[in-house]
């Protein structure tokens, strides 16, 4: 496909195409900083040397209980892991520890680098997870638009090539929620890549869709209804280039982007339940 700015603009900018952005920011916000108010979070645990490598454990009661590592959204470029601590409880209520990681953000660093940095944090996670008291062997990744790019990017991750002690199938399986697995259009939209910079190059190695996961681990996908045809076109993407691991892609009726992941965390919701049930699933041998 050929892509024009205008097109490119317009499909990917979530912000025009939801006038209501602010609110739903606004309400994540006030939910995480209730979640924390609770005092049940590990906060601030420091995966790396720069201020935003650190990561919010919030612990579930049962010992050797699943992990599942959220991976935040905002285009690379905004938000931060406290926006998201709301998460964390529905989970941690049914016996599922929930880490929420944060990263540097563009324009200081490089998509590269921030996938780098999410690898590490997951690589942090595994190592914990004596100290901590959660399940190295049953260790999930969740995320939501650009954090759903992050999360394939872990399922795509040679493992022992960051550090040989470390499996091959660390990651179990993935939620990725209105993800971004083809970046080539993110080149041309203007208003994120001034401040993404990628190229043809940088952009083609920073694609999930273009490399195979490492592992036959399970995949759940969603995008919401009334996202944009792009997302739509993502979405369908990815479960075509890993059809042996998609596992379900839960439908999203009448979900914008931020709706979308709103559905992550309520329970009965379908989405919610599917997530639950792939990290409740016993332990591989």
């Amino acid at each position: 496909m050929r892509y024009t700015e205008e097109f490119c603009n317009r499909e990917y900018n979530n912000r025009a195409l939801v006038p209501e952005y602010a609110q739903h920011l606004e309400r994540w916000a006030e939910a995480a900083r209730h979640a924390r108010s609770v005092k049940m979070g590990l906060l601030d645990l420091y995966y790396g040397a720069t201020s935003n490598e650190c990561i919010d454990l919030f612990p579930c009661n049962a010992h050797d209980a699943p992990l599942l590592v959220y991976i935040h959204g905002g285009y690379w470029r905004a938000l931060e892991k406290s926006d998201f601590s709301w998460v964390a409880p529905p989970f941690v209520e049914r016996g599922i520890n929930v880490a929420v990681i944060d990263y540097d953000l563009a324009p200081a660093v490089s998509v590269r680098t921030i996938t780098l940095q999410t690898l590490r944090a997951i690589e942090w996670l595994w190592r914990g997870a004596p100290r901590y008291g959660y399940d190295a062997d049953r260790i999930f990744v969740c995320g939501h638009s650009a954090g759903g790019h992050l999360s394939a990017m872990a399922m795509s991750a040679l493992w022992p090539a960051l550090a040989p002690d470390l499996p091959a199938d660390l990651i179990k399986g993935a939620i990725a929620v209105s993800g971004l697995y083809d970046l080539e259009p993110i080149m041309h939209a203007s208003f994120l890549n001034a401040d993404l910079k990628l190229d043809a190059e940088s952009a083609f190695a920073a694609s999930p869709a273009w490399m195979p996961p490492a592992t036959g681990a399970p995949l759940i996908t969603a995008v919401g209804e009334l996202e944009s045809s792009e997302f739509h076109r993502q979405n369908r993407l990815i479960g075509e280039r890993w059809r042996a691991n998609l596992r379900a892609d839960v439908p999203l009726p009448q979900r914008n982007h931020f709706t979308a992941m709103d559905a992550l965390a309520e329970p009965g919701q379908a989405l919610f339940e599917a997530t639950l049930a792939l990290c409740s699933e016993t332990r591989r041998s």
